[in-house]
């Protein structure tokens, strides 16, 4: 006999139960007139009304609408006819103290004893002592900048590296301008924009002496922070950053860094710049003017490469760049001339981009 299938489940088969989607906006309608039933729809919005209007007929299809777009209102605006879209000031800056957000009160000559006085006392509450050779010192860093055509983002450095000394309290016994002069060579030399202590010299009242001494404490002094926070980051478990002191030691200028800015100011060629460049990395290598300083080999390598590339230039025109006297220049040539082979590639005199030739004989 068969099996019959049971009557329950007969009257009941099973129901595939789909899962219910989630929620999602249904983006196919929009909004038309339903008198005009333009498509696609005449719409206008009016922000100021808050009203949602058709712009055929005039009907109103909503009220109450948010005005999304931004109001630039402020007081500044109505008191003194300005347009500042400003809602909360400026930013904080990171090279200055204190919260920096503080109010003011206002006197003009013809205010009264009593706006005066609040004004006074306002002033000597907020004064800051601190703040104020801070701002000083950030106005000398931007003036003596500006005076050697240094980028901004070197002043920027040497105004950090100057609140790190103020706020470590170091240096107390040195003038405010000599530690700022120590600051912007330390900073030339970080942004790898180097200038001689004689350049640094001639925009300062600070002596060469002076400025080199105050280099050499600032390096050591900023060294030794940067071994303090590592080693504090190190013993709570974390790893130190090597660019978040503000400070990284650097090697020495090269005569290499200084041939490129030197031969711009000459205005020579491209070609005769990385000809200096690369006769400046030969004469390091092979010490041939050792014991010289950076700029005497530059210029001397300035005046060999001038003559070998055809532009030529005299060592006069090149010292009064350079800032070292011409026969300077020319006892380094007199070395330089000697091992001219070593010092200039084979490849640039078959070439014909440089020649022997040119070359004025070293008397």
């Amino acid at each position: 006999m068969a099996n019959l299938p049971s009557p329950v489940i007969a009257m009941n088969p099973p129901l595939d139960v789909k899962p219910q989607e989630p929620w999602r906006e249904n983006l196919t309608m929009h909004l038309i007139c339903k008198d005009c039933k333009e498509d696609p729809p005449n719409i206008v919005e009016d922000f100021a009304a808050g009203d949602t209007i058709c712009g055929s007929c005039g009907l109103v299809l909503g009220d109450r609408i948010v005005d999304t777009r931004s109001e630039w209102r402020t007081f500044t605006n109505d008191d003194q006819n300005n347009d500042d879209p400003s809602r909360v000031g400026d930013g904080a800056n990171p090279l200055l103290n204190g919260a920096q957000l503080q109010t003011g009160i206002a006197f003009s000559g013809g205010g009264s004893a009593k706006a005066r006085d609040l004004s006074r006392a306002q002033n000597k509450a907020t004064h800051d002592k601190s703040t104020k050779i801070l701002l000083a010192a950030y106005k000398e860093i931007g003036a003596l900048c500006d005076g050697m055509s240094i980028p901004k983002n070197v002043a920027d450095t040497a105004k950090h590296l100057f609140k790190i000394v103020q706020d470590e309290g170091a240096f107390r016994g040195k003038s405010q301008e000599t530690v700022v002069a120590g600051c912007i060579f330390i900073a030339c030399r970080q942004c790898k924009v180097p200038r001689t202590f004689r350049e640094v010299f001639s925009i300062t009242k600070v002596s060469k002496p002076e400025i080199g001494r105050i280099f050499k404490h600032l390096e050591k002094f900023f060294g030794e922070r940067n071994e303090k926070l590592k080693a504090s980051v190190e013993e709570g478990g974390g790893v130190p950053d090597p660019n978040g002191t503000g400070f990284t030691n650097v090697d020495s200028t090269t005569p290499k860094d200084l041939c490129t800015r030197f031969c711009n100011l000459l205005n020579l060629s491209t070609k005769c710049t990385t000809m200096s460049e690369d006769i400046a990395l030969k004469t390091e290598a092979t010490g041939v003017l050792a014991g010289r300083s950076p700029i005497s080999t530059a210029a001397a390598c300035i005046f060999m490469a001038s003559h070998l590339a055809g532009e030529s230039r005299n060592a006069k025109d090149v010292s009064n760049i350079a800032g070292v006297s011409d026969g300077t220049i020319r006892n380094a040539y007199k070395i330089m001339y000697g091992k001219k082979e070593e010092l200039v590639r084979p490849e640039w005199i078959a070439e014909g981009r440089a020649d022997f030739k040119r070359l004025p004989l070293a008397n």
